[in-house]
C-alpha cells in the first residue's frame, strides 16, 4: 500500500478507510444526558445531566484524540475537545446543546 497523505489521515493500521465508527459508551451517554435534558430543563436532575453529558463528551474526545485510528479522527477528537471546552468558560453554545 502506497503511504500517501490521505492515507495517513484516512486509513487505519489494517487499510480500511474509517470515518464513522458504532457509537461506543461515551456517545451514547453524551446523547441520551442531552436528550433527557430537553425533558428536564430545571432542577438538579437538569444539574446531574449536564455534568453527565460534558463528562462523557469530554472523555469521548479525549480517547479519540489519543487513541483514535488515523489522523482524522484524532483531529475530530481535538476539534470537540476545543469545542467543549470553549462551550464551558466561554458559556456559549458550541454543540448544539447547552454543555
Amino acid at each position: 500500500m502506497n503511504n500517501t497523505l490521505f492515507d495517513k489521515i484516512f486509513r487505519d493500521s489494517d487499510g480500511n478507510i474509517v470515518i464513522a465508527q458504532t457509537p461506543n459508551l461515551p456517545i451514547i451517554l453524551w446523547v441520551t444526558a442531552s436528550l433527557l435534558k430537553l425533558v428536564f430543563p430545571t432542577g438538579e436532575i437538569n444539574t446531574g445531566l449536564d455534568v453527565l453529558a460534558f463528562g462523557s463528551l469530554f472523555t469521548w474526545a479525549w480517547l479519540e484524540l489519543f487513541q483514535g485510528v488515523n489522523y482524522f479522527r484524532r483531529a475530530l477528537g481535538l476539534g470537540v475537545l476545543i469545542a467543549v471546552m470553549v462551550s464551558r468558560t466561554v458559556g456559549i453554545d458550541v454543540l448544539g446543546f447547552s454543555l
